[in-house]
C-alpha cells in the first residue's frame, strides 16, 4: 500500500505533552514514539482521505448505483439476466 505522505520529506522536531505514565510505559517497551506516530497519523488521515473522497463523490456513486439497479451490469446483459444496459 503506498503512503498518503513523501516519505521522502525531512523531518521535523516538535513538542508534544504526552502522559506521563504511557511515555514511561512506551519507554520500557522500547517503542520508538516517532514511528509509533508517524504510522498512528498515516491511518488516521488515510481513514479521513476516504471518507472525505466518499461524501465528495456521493452523487456520482449514488447515481451509478442506480443506473446498475434499473439496468444490470454488462456481464448480466451478456449473460442475459437483469435489465439491459
Amino acid at each position: 500500500m503506498s503512503h498518503v505522505y513523501s516519505t521522502d520529506a525531512p523531518k521535523k522536531a516538535t513538542n508534544l505533552s504526552i502522559n506521563s505514565d504511557l511515555l514511561r510505559q512506551a519507554k520500557a517497551y522500547g517503542i520508538n514514539l516517532s514511528a509509533t506516530l508517524e504510522a498512528s497519523l498515516e491511518a488516521l488521515i488515510r481513514k479521513e482521505k476516504e471518507k472525505r473522497w466518499l461524501e465528495e463523490n456521493r452523487d456520482a456513486i449514488e447515481a451509478y448505483n442506480e443506473k446498475i439497479r434499473k439496468h444490470g451490469t454488462v456481464g448480466q446483459s451478456i449473460r442475459g439476466i437483469g435489465g439491459t444496459v
